[in-house]
């Protein structure tokens, strides 16, 4: 630009009402705040998604080789069938925006998510001092089919397709929403001062005890527990499962980092990174801890212990990632790695067939980090705390064996022992993950 073009540029802005400049300059800020929310949520949303390929390996490396392509089939279908769910019930019972047909209960507002109108401006946003409606439906949609993933991997090998997918459909649309609105839709647990910052026990213990709940009414895989010891059945491709296991470590990422909920200002993306900091500690000190023990209890580490030790750190933090220094997140984390070492051997006493270490991993750990949020958060009440763990509790373990009844009595949910021995991959599929190596 010339010097002439400068000076002309200079007069005109000077000749402009300083409140005329002031009102744009507050826009062009509200509109770049309102960009970068919606960003940190697809971003998140879309490192969250990566988490369903990382359940399915982690499920496919732990299953034998006979029900591997069982396990794809369910992941990606109940991802799917979440999508669907999720859109037409879920996300108006999860987020009833101060309408509720029963206070702070039940969400007033029925029937399909609606998104925005294409090509708004901010005038036109459903709310311009947060982010537009598509990211926040994309970003929640993701935490919502984690829940179902859950489930999967506990109750694999022995449980029928069909009944399973029903299920999902349920506890997508229905059961996972409607208590997600008593904290997250600001429902009474939201008003009596609940913290779960990104769902330890809003999304992972609502999946541990939907599992729990099949799990004890689908009974053990046959041959499991055997004249009173428990007999290993090693998974088909422990490299699968450690690529899972990364691959659910990095999305976590965005589930706790998006879980900020803003990113327009420098506090804000402090946050986010401080946030990223410390769940990457958690899950480094829950890998540690298991790593350890195995090798003093076992005398030999255990991979899948140290995996879901990761995993169960990276359930831990996700209640309160944002307080803790780095040394208490790897504190935290650790000992969500304790509990998975002693929360495998103690469900397989009481002959609770876990297969993936999901419960430990997800309900035991989600409820040690619900608890420790108030170790680092001083507006933390240990007693609200743990009064919303066994609401939450109560109801989706009671709500979910309701639904595993019910279509136990009519649809049948266990695969016939001969279907079992088998295998789910060409008793229920008809084709193998391993075609090759099954025939040699």
């Amino acid at each position: 630009m010339t010097k002439t073009k400068l000076l002309i540029t200079a007069a005109v802005i000077s000749a402009m009402p300083v409140a005329a400049l002031a009102q744009d300059a507050a826009a062009v800020s509200a509109e770049m705040v309102w960009i970068m929310n919606t960003l940190l949520f697809l971003i998140g949303g879309f490192l969250v998604f990566f988490m369903a390929a990382g359940f399915a390996m982690l499920e496919g490396g732990l299953v034998r080789s006979k029900n591997v392509t069982m396990q794809m089939t369910k992941n990606v279908a109940l991802f799917s069938l979440a999508t669907i769910a999720y859109w037409a019930f879920g996300y108006n019972l999860m987020y009833p925006l101060g309408s509720w047909a029963v206070e702070g209960v039940l969400s007033g507002v029925f029937g399909p998510g609606v998104l925005e109108a294409v090509g708004i401006d901010l005038a036109g946003a459903d709310d311009g001092e947060y982010a537009s409606t598509g990211s926040d439906f994309f970003f929640q949609l993701m935490f919502c089919a984690a829940t179902a993933s859950i489930v999967s991997g506990a109750l694999a090998e022995r449980i029928k397709l069909w009944p399973f997918l029903v299920f999902v459909v349920i506890l997508t649309g229905v059961i996972y929403p409607f208590q997600a609105s008593w904290k997250w839709g600001g429902g009474f647990l939201d008003e009596a001062g609940f913290l779960d910052f990104a769902g330890s026990t809003v999304v992972h213990s609502v999946g541990g005890w939907a599992a729990l709940a099949g799990a004890l009414i689908l009974g053990p895989r046959i041959g499991k527990y055997k004249d009173g010891r428990t007999v290993p059945m090693p998974g088909s491709n422990l490299a699968l499962a450690t690529l899972g296991t990364f691959i659910l470590w990095m999305g976590w990422f965005g589930f706790n980092g998006g879980s900020q909920l803003a990113m327009g200002s420098v506090g804000d993306i402090a946050d986010v990174s401080r946030i990223f900091s410390n769940t990457n500690a958690a899950a480094a000190g829950g890998a540690i801890v298991a790593l350890i023990l195995t090798q003093v209890m076992y005398k030999k580490p255990d991979l899948t212990m140290v995996l879901n030790g990761a995993l169960a750190g990276l359930v831990s933090i996700t209640a309160e990632p944002l307080t803790p220094s780095l040394g208490m997140a790897t504190l935290i984390g650790g000992i969500g790695g304790v509990i998975v070492v002693f929360g495998v051997p103690f469900l397989d006493k009481l002959k609770i067939d876990d297969v993936v270490g999901a419960i430990p991993v997800h309900l035991f750990a989600g409820i040690w980090g619900t608890i420790a949020v108030v170790l680092t958060n001083g507006d933390a009440s240990l007693g609200t705390q743990l009064y919303s763990i066994v609401v939450v509790g109560i109801f989706t373990f009671v709500a979910s064996g309701v639904v595993w009844f019910i279509l136990k009595a009519i649809m049948g949910i266990r695969v016939s022992e001969e279907d079992e021995i088998t295998g789910l991959d060409m008793s229920e599929l008809g084709m193998e993950a391993y075609p090759e190596f099954g025939r040699s």
